[in-house]
This record gives structure tokens, C-alpha cells and sequence, in this order.
């Protein structure tokens, strides 16, 4: 009743109100949002003390403000600044005024001039360095402006005398950003001197302001184009013994920028008549710092160390001695002394003791060519307190060392000193360094005694950087490869889990020392000229990888086999076919048809890709064949391309994306049959394995195609989404006979436009190549605005589409990898369960081998299956990956596993996933193609499609849980 009541006077107020139509359309209305500037002079003026605008800014600061309403607020500001007494907030509206003049599609060229003013009449030390700090914002804005940084530079220069530290860094660091050399200024515009400027306050009294003038100096150098003159210098190398640790730092960065400029120059040695160049000279005075008073200078002057290659190989070595080299003090010889004396008129007459000695005094601390606190700089870096300053000390010695044989020879015992150091991390850069100059190396004995007693550590990523490093490092003699071996079976037979990294690390060193390993293998395998030795266990591991070193020391040679037992012949022959990976093909005496078939095997990367593209050539004339032939095609082809991945590691990333794309074309042909799709789908299912269950699968693998392959390029990726395309067009025809549900069905096909509209968008570029595709068929059968056609009349021309569509050639890039993925930790082969209580957890040790994987950080995850069906899926910690190498990880990481009590032991499996999310960049409100005039409230094209794919062998482990003890 209350409804129909206001109906009524609703209708009787618009009768007594009317307007004529013609009065109603000459008004316009016109839009416009508040003023920001307005806004704020509200708020400032109710404010009634300092404490209230205070609020009011701060408020103010959390709002963005347009462009076009900065001018507004910048004047407000300005005109509340002067009326403002208290310092607070005239400080807060100047940083207010540096924060506005860096908004988006702003110039600030016109606040410039009002902040300078400002400026000019400010009293507060405080407040004017925030306003030169928002001058120093604004030109960063303005760099490109030259009248306006001129501007800015003269108002830095007129407070450059100002009492206040904090206005003297803000002028010094303004001439630093916005200053130019000599090089720099325009023809016809006045020089700058801003160098000369800023290197008057390298001696400020202030430890700050001395700090910005280097700073500063600094980045006009970095900016380019103003070269650091070199009579700075000595000002720099006076710095390098400042009280203040700032300036220090600051110095160590100059004077090496000025040893990079001016290498060759010659600058004299104080206090004598010597002469060194000025790039050895800086090297000896930033050695000194690395025994400074403060760790941060020490790791900054260590770092620059590594970074001066150009210092002559004799001051280059003595950092690694404590003690004075003779040859760096220049002394005068008898020659030089007697000649002086002839010169001189003074011979020795005899009478007093010593009056042929040298008249002058010559003070050895003084005369030296380097200073003496840079002697053993990297000693006394490797030795420092703060493994900070160790591990910048071991880095640069890498650097230098890499580019000098000989000053890697002398830095190899410092090295290895290094792996017993107490901090991990020290030991594994130290490996890793010597890992960089192995190959300008030779270990001695009693140093690869100390390398190998690393192997005793209990950390795997000490133990595995050093089987590494054992892999890419020479050793002199035999006794050295004996030794090696010996301490390698060590660490198998503790740490059982190193097995794969032993192996490898045997495998290179086999390959490296093939005349070394020689005379120690009747001794390695047991054999004797004249009896017959018992044949060990092929289950043994270190069997296994005394043989490793044999054989791929056998293959450089060829005098070895003859010491060969039968029983070896007959384990190489195991191992090939094994770990085909570790021991490498043999020309064996009397075993001719093993080499015919390792020499077919390694034979043919060429051939195998030549076949590869035939088989691709073979398959894109499948349109002239009927169906069963070109099912028939397809299926053989696929069984050849598996078998080459498998017989050719090189080509099997290209070769299974290959198959794979091949199956999608075969499941989608045998879903699209005469029969299949005329008959009920019911019957469909009991027919041959359901068109919807292939259409699915057909999805699935799209997946796999475009996430687990990486090298893909972008006409692959196009190839990948028009499968998937196929796929749901066939899953909407089927589910369109399944369920014909008008409602269900219109909106189905909305989403499919969509999905097909946000593909000719995201791959405009690869159409051309599509040509006589399912997409350039539906192209020219779908009209542009289809709405006022039917659902039905759109499933027959996707269904048309389909049929006629043609196979689209698969064009390969040059590298295709899978991603891969072996777990190594857990076996699987222990019988011994694994027991806790049930509803406790029990910590399951994981580590395997990732290969191509793209980002595993956020994508691979641990599955672990339980008999009963449940799944838990884990996602490792990123500090759980490593990357030994480039596309390879490794995960090392735990799962914590629980569950009820069981009776007896089940298995439980353990596998890797690699998970993926797929999002169109299309959405509703974009489509063109549309079945109504309004499309809004409908999903996007494709939503992000979450999924994961096992990409590695399930392990099994078997677990028991027990029950509570009451």
C-alpha cells in the first residue's frame, strides 16, 4: 500500500513540475572534480596552531595529487610557508614541495623560481637544507633544462659558505648532480668550474660535508663527460688516513677512479727522488687500507683490490708477503757512489775508519716503492677477524689471479689455507675460487692433503664444491691420484648420498690424468700377471667408481686395456649400458661389435636432426591421405621420435615437444571421426575411449607443451594455443549434443568468442603463418558480429572448422630442453620402514636434480602420495634450490610426513611437481564478438587455469606408523 502511495505522488509532483522538452535540452551539465588546492586551504586555515597544520599536511602527504592540481596546491603551500612561524611545519611544507614536483605529467619548471625566493629569505638552517633538497629533487626533473639548472647551481653556490653542515652537502651534492666540466659545457655558454668548487671542501672541517664533496666529485665523473682532474690526487690520498671512516670509504673509491683514468702516469715517491706509476702507486696506498681501523673500509678497499688489474706483477705479489722485497727499495750502488765522490773532488784518504762511506742518510722507510703497510695486504685480508673482510679478500683474489698465471701459482697455498676456515661460508667461496683458477694450477701433494680433508665435513655443499673442484684441477703426480681416490672411497662410504657427485667427480678426473692412473691400475683392480683374482661385487659403489676412473682414463689410453681382466671386460660392458653417462666408449681388442655399437650411438647429432626434420617433412602431407593412413602416419612417426629422444639426449627436448604435438593431432583425428561424432555420445564413451576424455587430454598436454618445454619461440607458443583452441571448441560441440541447454549453451559460446577473439589478439603477429588452419577456417565462416545468429548455427561451423582444418607444420628453434627432474634422495630401494607415532611427524631427507627448469623457486613442488588416496603437496623454501651450473638446480630440502596408525608398513610415494598458472590478457568487457548487445558481468576469455604436472619418477617409501603408547 505505502509503494502504491508514493507511486501516485511520485506522478503527480512530475505533472506539476513538467518542463517543456525544449527547455530540458538546452541545458548542459558539466563534470568537474574538487579542487585539491581548495581542499587544502580549508583545512590549513582551520587549523589553530602548528600542531593541527602539522596534521593537516601529514594527512594531506598519504593522497595522490593530479597533475593538473599541482600548481593549485604548490601556491597554498607557499602562502601558508610565509604566514607559518614554526619551523616544523615550514620543513614539512618544503619537503611537500620536493615530493609534488616529481608527480607524473608535472614540469616544476614553474615552482622553481617560488622555491628559490623561498630560499633567499629563509633563516632556519634546517628548513633551508629541506629546501634545497626539494631544489634538488626538482632538478633531477629538470637535467635536460639548461637555464634552469644554471638557476639552481648559482643558488648552491651562494650558500656554499653557510655555517650549517647539512646546507653545505645539499649545495655540494646539487653541484654534484646537476654541475658540468669544461668537457661538458655547450659552445657559447660559460664554463663551470663546479670539479674546482667541490674539491675546496675535500678539506672541510666538517667529516660530512668532506664525504658529499667526494661523493659529489664522484658522480659528476659517473654522469660522463667531466673527467676528475689528477691533480686531486694527492687532496684523495691525504683522505685515505681521515679520522673519520666515511671519508675514508669515499677516498678508497676516488683513488681508485683516478687509477683508472691516469694508469701510466708518473707521480714521485715522498721524501726521495723515486718515480712509480700511479696506478702501482694507488695500489700500494689501498692495500694500506685493508688493515683499517674499520671492517667496511677493510671490504671496500679488499674489493678494489680484485678490480686493478694494470699493477705491475711486483707489487702485484708482495701483498702476499709480510716481509719488504729488496727489489722495492732503491738503493745506490758502490759504482753510483764512487762516481759521485770523483765527481766531488773526495777521495778516501785512509786515516779515519769508514770515510768512504756514503755521505747522505738513507731512510729505508722512506725510500720505499710501496708503502710498507701494503705489504701482504691479502695476508692480512685472509687473516682478518671479520669473515666479511675474508671473503672480499678471497674475491679479489680470484679476480687478479685470472689474469695471472704466475700470481695464481703464488696465491694457491693462501687459498687453500682458506678451507679451514671456521665459517662456511669462507671455505665454500675459497673452493669456488680455486674452482675459477684451476686451470692456471697444479696441485702438490701436501696441498691436495689439505683440500681433501674438506671431504670430512659435514655439510653437502662443502663436500660437493670440492668433488667440483676435484673435477676441473690437475695434480702432479701418481701418489696424488691414489691419494684422491682413497679419501673419495672415504667420503662414499660415510656419506652414502654423495654417490652420484663421487662418481662424476672420478669420471673427470679419469679423463684429466689418463697417463697418471696408468701405473695404478693392476693395483686399483686386483689383477696379477699370474693368478686368477676373485671378481668383485658389481653392487659395490666404490667398485663402481674405481672402475669410472679406470675407464675414462682408458679411453685417452689405449695401452690400458690390455691390463684388463675378463670379469672387466664384462663389467664395462654392464656400465656402458648402465651408467652410460659416466663411462665413456671404449675401443675394446676382440670386442668389435661393442665399438660398432657406441660408435652408432655417438655418431649422429646430425643425422639424428636431419631425421627429425624428415619425420616433421613426412607428417605435413597428411592432408592427402585418408584417415586411417594418416592415423597410421601419425602413430609411427610418434614411435620414432620417442625412440630417438631416448637414443639421443641432445635432440630429446625437441624430439618428445615433437611427439607430444603429434599425439595432440592424432587424439584430436580420432575424436573427429564420421562415426564418432554422428552417433550419441553415450555411445561415443563405450566406443573408443570418449572424444571428451580426448579432448581433455588434448588440453592436458597443451599444458605440458607450453610450460615444460623452454627455447620456445613465439610461432611455438601460436602452434601450442590453437591446439588448445581445437580442444575446447571439440569439448563445446560435445557437451553442446551431451546437455543442450539454450541458457548453458549461449553462454558457453560466449566464452569461447572470447577465448577466440583474445587469440587473434595475443598472436596478431603469427597469423600469417596459420594459414588453411581451424582458426583461419573459422575466421572466414564466423561473420564479424555474429549476434544475431544462433548457438546451433555457431557449433556447425565449428564443427565444419574442424573437419577441414589442416595440420599446422611445426617449425622447431634451435634449442628445445625439457624440463626434467631426478630424485636421488629417497632410493626407494630400503626395506627398512621408516617408524614413528602416529600423529607425530617423521623429517623425509629430499635432493634431486633439476634440469631446464624456468624459475623452480616458485614452480616445482614435492607430492607425497598416501595408500589411502590422500595427497600433500609441499612447496620447498627458496633457500632449499642451489644452481651448480647454468639450467641445472638442485633441491635439497625435507618433508615432514604423518598419519595414523597402521597395522604394518605401506608405501608411501614422493614425486615432483611443476606447477604452472595460465592467464589470458583478454577480458569480457574487450571481446568483439559478442551474442547480446551487453556483455557486462560475464568471466574474463580465459581465467587463470592453475594446474601442475608430475614431471619425475615416483619413489617409494615405506613408512609405519605406530600407536600411542598410554
Amino acid at each position: 500500500m505505502a509503494a502504491h502511495l508514493k507511486k501516485r505522488v511520485y506522478e503527480e509532483f512530475s505533472r506539476v513540475v513538467q518542463v517543456p522538452a525544449e527547455e530540458v535540452a538546452s541545458k548542459k551539465l558539466r563534470l568537474c572534480k574538487p579542487s585539491k588546492s581548495a581542499a587544502l586551504h580549508v583545512d590549513l586555515c582551520k587549523a589553530a596552531n602548528a600542531t593541527d597544520a602539522l596534521h593537516f599536511l601529514l594527512h594531506f602527504a598519504r593522497k595522490p595529487v593530479e597533475a593538473e592540481s599541482v600548481e593549485g596546491v604548490v601556491r597554498i603551500l607557499l602562502e601558508h610557508y610565509y604566514k607559518e612561524t614554526d619551523n616544523s611545519v615550514r620543513l614539512k611544507i618544503a619537503s611537500l614541495l620536493g615530493v609534488l614536483s616529481t608527480t607524473p605529467g608535472f614540469s616544476p619548471d614553474c615552482i622553481v623560481e617560488d622555491v628559490v625566493a623561498a630560499v633567499a629569505n629563509e633563516k632556519s638552517h634546517q628548513v633551508l637544507a629541506q629546501l634545497l633538497d626539494s631544489l634538488l629533487t626538482a632538478g633531477a626533473q629538470l637535467a635536460e633544462n639548461p637555464a634552469a639548472a644554471r638557476r639552481l647551481l648559482e643558488v648552491a653556490r651562494q650558500h656554499l659558505s653557510d655555517a650549517s653542515f647539512g646546507v653545505r652537502i645539499k649545495c655540494l651534492q646539487l653541484l654534484g648532480r646537476l654541475g658540468v666540466g669544461d668537457g661538458e659545457a655547450p659552445a657559447g655558454a660559460a664554463r663551470d668550474d663546479a670539479p674546482a668548487v667541490i674539491s675546496d671542501f675535500f678539506g672541510d672541517q666538517d667529516p660530512r660535508v668532506r664525504t658529499a664533496a667526494l661523493k659529489a666529485m664522484l658522480q659528476l665523473h659517473e654522469r660522463g663527460g667531466t673527467k676528475i682532474q689528477q691533480v686531486i690526487y694527492e687532496q684523495a690520498c691525504r683522505l685515505l688516513a681521515d679520522d673519520y671512516e666515511q671519508v675514508r670509504s669515499a677516498a678508497v673509491g676516488m683513488v681508485w677512479v683516478l687509477s683508472v683514468l691516469y694508469p701510466e702516469s708518473i707521480v714521485p715517491i715522498p721524501s726521495s727522488n723515486e718515480e712509480v706509476r700511479l696506478v702501482d702507486d694507488a695500489f700500494g696506498k689501498i692495500s694500506h687500507m685493508v688493515s683499517d681501523g674499520s671492517w667496511m673500509v677493510r671490504v671496500q678497499a679488499a674489493k678494489t683490490l680484485g678490480s686493478m688489474s694494470q699493477v705491475s706483477p711486483h707489487f702485484l705479489e708482495q701483498t702476499l708477503d709480510k716481509k719488504l722485497m729488496s727489489d722495492l727499495r732503491r738503493k745506490r750502488t758502490a759504482h753510483e757512489r764512487a762516481k759521485e765522490l770523483f765527481a766531488s773532488g773526495e777521495f778516501s784518504s785512509g786515516r779515519k775508519w769508514a770515510d768512504d762511506a756514503p755521505k747522505e742518510k738513507v731512510d729505508t722507510n722512506t725510500v720505499n716503492l710501496i708503502a710498507s703497510g701494503a705489504c701482504g695486504a691479502f695476508v692480512h685480508g685472509l687473516e682478518d677477524e671479520m669473515f666479511e673482510v675474508r671473503i672480499a679478500a678471497v674475491e679479489a683474489l680470484c679476480r687478479l689471479a685470472r689474469s695471472s698465471a704466475g700470481f695464481a701459482e703464488k696465491c694457491l697455498d693462501f687459498l687453500v689455507d682458506m678451507f679451514n676456515d671456521e665459517i662456511e661460508e669462507v671455505r665454500l667461496q675459497s673452493i669456488h675460487v680455486l674452482r675459477e683458477i684451476s686451470t692456471h694450477i697444479t696441485l702438490r701433494e701436501d696441498q691436495l692433503d689439505t683440500v681433501l680433508a674438506v671431504l670430512e665435513d659435514s655439510s653437502r655443499d662443502i663436500r660437493e664444491a670440492l668433488h667440483e673442484l676435484l673435477c676441473y684441477t690437475n695434480v702432479s703426480t701418481k701418489e696424488c691420484v691414489q691419494l684422491a681416490l682413497l679419501e673419495l672411497l672415504k667420503n662414499l662410504n660415510k656419506y652414502p648420498a654423495d654417490r652420484n657427485s663421487v662418481w662424476k667427480c672420478l669420471k673427470f678426473m679419469g679423463t684429466r690424468h689418463p697417463m697418471l692412473v696408468l701405473p695404478l691400475v693392476p693395483e686399483l683392480l686386483s689383477t696379477h700377471p699370474y693368478f686368477d683374482t676373485p671378481e668383485p661385487d658389481m653392487d659395490d659403489p666404490a667398485y663402481i667408481a674405481v672402475l669410472v676412473l679406470v675407464f675414462n682414463a682408458a679411453k685417452s689410453c689405449p695401452t690400458m686395456p690390455a691390463l684388463f681382466s675378463d670379469h672387466t671386460f664384462r663389467h664395462y660392458a654392464y656400465l656402458r649400458d648402465s651408467l652410460s653417462h659416466l663411462v665413456p666408449p671404449l675401443r675394446l681388442p676382440g670386442r668389435k661389435q661393442l665399438h660398432a655399437l657406441d660408435s652408432a650411438d655417438c655418431q649422429g647429432v646430425e643425422s639424428a636432426r636431419l631425421f627429425l626434420q624428415q619425420s616433421l617433412e613426412r607428417v605435413s602431407t597428411i592432408q592427402n591421405l585418408e584417415a586411417p593412413g594418416a592415423q597410421d602416419l601419425l602413430i609411427f612417426t610418434i614411435r620414432d621420435l620417442e625412440r630417438l629422444g631416448q637414443l639421443q639426449t641432445e635432440l630429446a627436448g625437441a624430439a618428445d615437444f615433437c611427439a607430444t604435438y603429434l599425439r595432440c593431432q592424432l587424439l584430436l583425428i580420432k575424436a573427429l571421426q564420421e562415426k564418432l561424432c554422428k552417433m550419441p555420445v553415450a555411445l561415443c564413451w563405450r566406443q573408443s575411449g570418449t572424444a571428451v576424455a580426448a579432448a581433455q587430454q588434448v588440453l592436458e598436454e597443451t599444458y605440458k607443451l607450453e610450460f615444460m618445454y623452454s627455447g620456445l619461440e613465439s610461432r611455438q607458443v601460436a602452434v601450442i594455443h590453437h591446439v588448445r583452441l581445437q580442444a575446447k571448441a571439440l569439448q563445446l560441440v560435445l557437451s553442446a549434443r551431451a546437455a543442450p541447454g539454450q541458457d548453458a549453451l549461449a553462454s558457453a559460446c560466449e566464452k569461447f568468442l572470447q577465448e577466440l577473439d583474445s587469440f587473434h589478439r595475443l598472436f596478431a603477429a603469427e597469423l600469417p603463418h596459420l594459414q588453411d588452419s581451424f582458426a583461419d577456417k573459422l575466421a572466414e565462416a564466423t561473420p564479424p558480429r555474429p549476434a544475431s545468429r544462433k548457438p546451433a548455427e555457431l557449433l556447425r561451423i565449428l564443427e565444419t572448422s574442424l573437419r577441414q582444418s589442416a595440420l599446422l607444420p611445426l617449425c622447431l628453434p634451435p634449442q628445445i630442453h625439457r624440463a626434467t627432474a631426478n630424485i636421488i634422495e629417497p632410493t626407494g630401494e630400503s626395506d627398512n620402514p621408516l617408524k614413528f607415532t602416529s600423529g607425530l611427524v617423521v623429517a623425509l631427507d629430499v635432493d634431486a636434480t633439476l634440469e631446464h627448469v624456468r624459475d623452480p623457486h616458485n614452480s616445482v613442488k614435492v607430492e607425497v602420495l598416501y595408500p589411502d588416496g590422500q595427497s600433500h603437496v609441499i612447496h620447498p623454501k627458496p633457500g632449499d634450490f642451489r644452481q651448480p651450473g647454468p639450467h641445472r638446480h638442485r633441491l635439497i630440502t625435507q618433508v615432514y610426513l604423518s598419519h595414523g596408525a597402521w597395522t604394518e608398513p605401506s608405501q608411501v610415494e614422493v614425486r615432483l611437481l611443476l606447477a604452472y598458472s595460465s592467464s589470458s590478457s583478454s577480458s569480457a568487457s574487450d571481446s568483439k564478438l559478442a551474442w547480446s548487445d551487453s556483455v557486462d558481468g560475464l568471466p574474463p576469455a580465459e581465467c587463470a587455469v592453475e594446474g601442475t604436472i608430475a614431471f619425475s619418477k615416483p619413489v617409494k617409501v615405506f613408512i609405519m606408523p605406530k600407536p600411542a603408547r598410554r
